[in-house]
């Protein structure tokens, strides 16, 4: 901040010609400061949306990735299923072999369903039951407060 004070002004406040510190009033000090506290804010807010772009163009660039990734996970797992049944044919007929792991996958999928289910009901309702209670507690002591101070 001592920086920001003894640092020259960017354009005079006056007319007058450049006083040193100790030749300004109070006033011109504050008008100063007030000035280059202002544009110290622009300048961090500009800095701070420039860097906030980068890293919003990297993270884009990331989730594309890890959307290209998604993808090509579903295809390996596509044909680990296709090589599961080319395994069990050999040693049952195809169409049985094609039967088993389709029935195995759906039993799959319906346990997942389960669980999915589950794990949402228990997130409704989707309000934070604690924190209101605790903000409720919170105004009714301010209140009480408020209702002792005005007796007093």
């Amino acid at each position: 901040m001592a920086d920001v004070l003894n640092a020259p002004a960017a354009t005079p406040t006056t007319a007058q010609p450049s006083r040193t510190l100790s030749e300004q009033s109070t006033g011109e000090l504050v008008q100063r400061a007030s000035e280059q506290l202002s544009k110290l804010v622009r300048d961090e807010l500009t800095l701070a949306k420039a860097e906030l772009a980068e890293k919003g163009k990297h993270a884009g660039i990331g989730i594309g990735l890890f959307g290209g990734a998604g993808v090509l996970a579903a295809y390996g797992v596509g044909a680990l299923i296709a090589t599961l049944v080319i395994v069990l044919n050999l040693f049952l007929d195809l169409w049985l072999a094609a039967l088993i792991v389709t029935v195995v996958l759906f039993a799959v999928a319906g346990v997942l369903a389960l669980l999915g289910k589950k794990q949402v009901s228990r997130a409704v309702p989707p309000e934070p039951a604690a924190a209101i209670a605790g903000l409720k507690a919170d105004v009714d002591e301010v209140k009480h407060a408020v209702k002792e101070r005005s007796r007093a």
